[in-house]
């Protein structure tokens, strides 16, 4: 893969940027404080906007590292963050990368998420060159499943008690699109050129 970094991009309604710490404010009111937003997550509601600045700036300092990828996500006729997406787990020796995403009750089932894994899943496969892009969900959560399958993922399965979220230990339904799935359903575009070696 030709790793790029947090690349600030675009979809008909959304920006995907860096997030900065000016940011902590919105994130700690518009997800990061909500126990229905956390319930499927592995970390726990934050307690104060003290608590999102800290790690807001642990992202800052991250973002000069062209292998993390960590986007707010932002509509917009919002203009402020409601959520985030980012890659969660890469693996290069077979060019994957695992996403992990959530977004703020407040705007749940408006097509945001799913606009949002798209344009990831197209910059992933696009410009660097990943042949895997993955993600993951509680079977509780269903929603996020349908996300995923609008996104053109495949289910591959389930994997049983194989991981801990704020519920306990729980199942996780995996699904993935690979580059030669994608780019047979978007005729013309092409993977990058990586021959160079990078």
């Amino acid at each position: 893969m030709r790793h790029l970094g947090t690349q600030v991009l675009r979809t008909p309604r959304l920006v995907l940027r860096p997030f900065s710490p000016e940011d902590a404010g919105t994130m700690f009111a518009n997800w990061a404080s909500d126990p229905n937003v956390t319930r499927f997550l592995t970390w726990p509601p934050h307690s104060s906007p003290e608590n999102s600045l800290e790690l807001l700036k642990l992202w800052a300092s991250c973002y000069g590292d062209p292998t993390f990828y960590q986007w707010a996500i932002v509509p917009e006729e919002v203009g402020q963050p409601i959520g985030s997406i980012s890659a969660v787990r890469q693996d290069e020796g077979v060019s994957a990368v695992e996403i992990g995403y959530c977004i703020g009750a407040a705007w749940w089932r408006r097509g945001y998420t799913s606009e949002a894994l798209s344009e990831v899943i197209r910059f992933f496969m696009e410009e660097v060159g990943a042949n895997r892009v993955s993600a993951r969900h509680d079977p509780e959560n269903p929603n996020s499943g349908r996300v995923m399958r609008h996104c053109n993922m495949l289910l591959e399965g389930t994997l049983r008690q194989a991981g801990r979220n704020n519920r306990g230990v729980c199942d996780e339904r995996v699904y993935a699109i690979l580059a030669e799935d994608y780019f047979a359903l978007h005729k013309g575009r092409t993977p990058p050129n990586l021959s160079s070696g990078q």
